[in-house]
């Protein structure tokens, strides 16, 4: 077999996995991205490459013979961040685990280490690869040495060998040398020449071909100032050259023989990646952990084919795992596939022709008293409501549960929870089905395993999952609070909310005008010149290369034109106002009208949104196909669009009830600001206060741009503002909005002393919880990163904040479903966005509405202020404002 070396820059590597990835951590706190990061790459290159040869080689310390040389080699390098730091001997026990040699060598750098190594094998003529996200080892190219050197964090890499230097620098391997030592190295702190780049650098080499021989013939340098930097600066390009050559001969007491690989036990590798949390990795080891481990017996399933089936009599009992399989994403599209049930009396399998069939069996389903546990409560039960089939009995959602115990996390897949809570392996979707156009129907006894294995998942799973939300204080808030949600939206998502169709075209039809006439006055404004409004390229070169304007900031590929940018250049010209008028339009046009167009229902006349339960950290919802919580209602243009949201019939009219200022009310009852608390308990309006308070000024004096301006500031805070974020939403100097800032915590240090506490007890816990006790964790509280642990204390700022107003609005609509119940009347909740519920309601029970509404809404809970609810009404959506 002809020998392959692989030698990777295990620091360079490392480092470069850290800062790729965000922060990961396994239940207990360990940090794992870097390892994660590198563990991705290990397994990449091991599959690519298939090495007989192989070593890592790591840094052994900061102290090396570069430093007696000169003494601040590297003397600029930032510290290592602890979380990558202790990541470091995690790599290790990975490399231990994959049986991959690694080294270090006192005194030397891992470059020296494998400098020293792929000289050995280039002599003997053997195929080396070089894995490192540093420039200094293309020095170490030959005809058999080659460099891969990282991109995109770790995610690609660049291949270079002599050709691929040449067409890239023009420069041979042992020139990269001369380039550090004229341009230097700023993360090594090698000096170089001042006031000389690559680009210099370059063509001083390709000229002369050495520093050496710049300094033969310094003469026939071009341009004098360059000529002087050269010769005041000889001595330290010399040097630097010195220290940027890699060793090739270091003492190094590992020879070729013993990095000989012969691959790795799966067996040693699936302990650690268990620890460390690696599921993805787990499945790549194999095509599914299922595989590397003992192999999962066949479930004992019962099929259920007929509707006299006596299995009927042991299937149905309470309480059961229920798992409803569907096909397709939309709701009210997805085909119904097949059931599977798991209880005490086994697990069964009924395809869906049978099921829909047997009245015993839907007697069951619909049957409160029926305890079902599920994966997905919301989805299963609005797809079987879409194909007749009623649902009740709910008891426990294993998916809800482990959004509320992992809220920071993408996904909540039932195979991570069945791993995770019950140590159980199960396969994905994916895996059975197969993926795109490789996707096919598995034979029956094949699906058959396969739901059962996920009702077997989700039964098996329910005490410890239970169990968990019990231990963080979480089981009321699953109970009383998202359960009895998850059923509300989904009768929200079967309602639907009516459009008209014939108004919503009718919009289109001019704003299509209004397009057209905007795109024509740009035209003019242009000098007459027509171009592509939407291409950032062609808008750059009017802007800037014809009319002229200031360039503000550059992209890779040109000038930008981003909406900040142009926000700026308003002032400059009449035609960066009407581009940005152009914008707004043409998003309202493509994204609102011609998408919720698309979107309406053909059957029932309107457009069924999804409200997403588990996708915010903080407990909001959002609303998706179409997403209507994000029409822009700022435009005139787009609150118009919410005319076209009628009631069903024409005996009801919408009414829309919105929280006034709930998450500064919040703020007053966690902070116990006693001028805030009494401020809002006055009645008063809050911006015009802090407007009072900040500016020193009495309430005749405040002026519109205070009560903005203190206004910016009250929403601000809530989410740690910074100066310069103040600075860019307000348009004032940065020493302004500090000063601003400093006067307002100033006037409420209630609030300032609440900031500074829960961070604190962010930074003690490693969470932070709202009033129900909702928790999100915060890992990144303790981060060395400054960026990060910036922004980990803005979240521990905003979220008890914005997380509470969340459970306020859900607890509302939850007790305010309930009293409709009780009552009897047929108002429907159809929305809920951000602050604001919006109904649907017969004239007849308006006056009933009107005082209900209100009235449980501002009761949900009690704060050190009042809520205050906001109520309109109107025939549309629109006027109900």
């Amino acid at each position: 077999m002809l020998k392959k070396l692989v030698l990777i820059d295990g620091n360079s590597i490392a480092n470069r996995a850290f800062y790729a990835l965000p922060l990961l951590n396994n239940d207990q706190g360990m940090y794992t991205n870097a390892v994660y990061g590198f563990t991705t790459m290990l397994l990449k290159l091991l599959e690519e490459e298939q090495p007989t040869h192989m070593l890592v080689a790591f840094d052994a310390g900061k102290e090396t013979f570069r430093h007696q040389e000169y003494k601040e080699y590297k003397g600029k390098r930032q510290k290592t961040p602890s979380e990558l730091r202790e990541q470091i001997p995690l790599i290790r026990r990975l490399l231990d685990a994959f049986s991959i040699p690694h080294y270090e060598l006192d005194n030397y750098e891992a470059d020296d280490i494998i400098g020293t190594l792929a000289q050995a094998a280039d002599q003997k003529g053997i195929p080396t690869r070089i894995v490192t996200g540093d420039k200094d080892l293309l020095q170490l190219i030959t005809d058999h040495v080659h460099v891969m050197l990282t991109r995109k964090g770790i995610s690609e890499v660049e291949y270079y060998d002599q050709q691929k230097l040449e067409e890239k620098y023009g420069l041979k391997p042992w020139q990269i040398i001369d380039m550090k030592g004229l341009m230097g190295d700023s993360s090594d702190n090698i000096p170089g020449v001042p006031g000389v780049g690559e680009k210099t650098a370059l063509k001083l080499l390709h000229q002369f071909g050495s520093i050496e021989q710049i300094y033969g013939n310094l003469d026939e340098v071009s341009g004098n100032k360059l000529k002087e930097k050269l010769a005041q600066y000889k001595d330290q390009a010399l040097l630097s050259k010195e220290l940027a050559t890699i060793e090739k001969e270091a003492p190094v007491t590992v020879t070729l023989d013993d990095i000989a690989y012969s691959g790795f036990d799966k067996q040693q590798v699936i302990p650690l990646f268990k620890e460390l949390q690696f599921q993805s990795l787990l499945e790549r080891l194999g095509e599914d952990e299922d595989k590397t481990e003992a192999a999962q017996p066949a479930l004992n399933v019962t099929s259920i084919t007929s509707t006299d089936d006596q299995a009927f009599d042991r299937a149905l009992t309470s309480p059961s795992a229920l798992i409803v399989e569907l096909e397709g994403e939309r709701y009210h599209q997805a085909a119904l596939k097949a059931f599977a049930l798991c209880n005490e009396n086994g697990l069964f399998f009924i395809d869906a022709k049978t099921a829909c069939q047997t009245s015993t069996f839907r007697e069951w389903l619909a049957d409160e008293k029926q305890q079902k546990w599920v994966y997905g409560a919301k989805r299963t039960r609005v797809a079987l409501k879409w194909h007749g089939i009623t649902l009740n009995g709910i008891a426990f959602d294993s998916f809800l549960a482990s959004y509320l115990l992992n809220p920071t996390e993408a996904a909540h897949s039932l195979k991570d929870i069945a791993r995770k809570y019950a140590n159980l392996s199960i396969k994905d979707d994916e895996e059975v089905y197969g993926k795109g156009a490789k996707r096919k129907e598995p034979d029956q006894k094949t699906l058959a395993q396969h739901l059962a294995s996920k009702a077997k998942a989700v039964y098996d799973s329910y005490h410890a999952l239970k169990e968990e939300l019990d231990k963080h204080h979480l089981l009321s808030l699953f109970e009383d609070l998202e359960l009895p949600l998850s059923h509300i939206l989904g009768d929200m998502e079967l309602h639907g909310i009516k459009v008209d169709q014939g108004r919503l075209k009718k919009m289109g039809e001019d704003l299509k005008e209004r397009i057209e006439t905007l795109t024509k006055e740009i035209y003019e404004l242009a000098g007459g010149v027509e171009f592509n409004i939407n291409s950032p390229k062609q808008l750059g070169e009017i802007l800037f290369d014809k009319l002229g304007l200031p360039v503000i900031k550059k992209t890779k590929t040109g000038y930008s034109t981003s909406a900040d940018v142009l926000e700026k250049l308003a002032p400059q010209h009449e035609i960066v106002s009407k581009i940005l008028d152009y914008r707004q339009l043409v998003k309202l046009q493509t994204t609102y009208i011609e998408g919720l167009l698309k979107e309406i229902n053909e059957q029932t006349g309107k457009v069924h949104t999804t409200f997403q339960q588990t996708i915010t950290a903080t407990g909001r919802l959002s609303s998706t196909d179409p997403n209507l919580q994000n029409i822009p209602i700022r435009l005139e243009e787009g609150r118009k669009i919410r005319q076209a949201f009628v009631p069903s019939r024409e005996d009801q009219v919408i009414l829309a009830a919105d929280y006034s200022q709930i998450e500064l009310r919040i703020l007053a009852h966690l902070s116990q600001d006693q001028g805030l608390v009494e401020a809002f308990r006055q009645g008063e309006d809050i911006h015009t206060k802090t407007a009072m308070d900040v500016f020193h000024v009495k309430r005749d004096e405040v002026t519109p741009l205070m009560r903005r301006q203190a206004k910016a500031v009250n929403f601000g805070i809530i989410y740690g503002i910074s100066d310069y974020g103040l600075s860019q939403n307000l348009n004032i100097s940065r020493k302004e909005a500090k000063a601003f800032i400093e006067r307002y915590f100033a006037s409420y240090p209630g609030v300032k002393a609440y900031m500074d506490q829960i961070v604190k007890k962010a930074r003690e816990d490693g969470y932070v919880t709202t009033l129900l006790h909702r928790r999100r964790y915060i890992p990144e509280i303790n981060s060395c990163n400054f960026n990060l642990r910036s922004f980990a204390e803005r979240t521990a700022m905003n979220t008890p904040i914005q997380g509470t107003a969340a459970d306020i609005i859900k607890k509302a609509m939850v007790e305010i479903a309930e009293r409709l119940k009780e009552e009897q009347l047929s108002s429907k909740l159809l929305l809920q966005v951000h602050d604001e519920l919006v109904f649907e309601v017969p004239k007849s029970e308006l006056e009933t509405m009107m005082e209900l509404v209100p009235q449980v809404m501002e009761s949900t809970i009690t704060l050190a202020v009042p809520l205050k609810v906001d109520l309109a009404y109107g025939p549309t959506w629109y006027d109900a404002k």
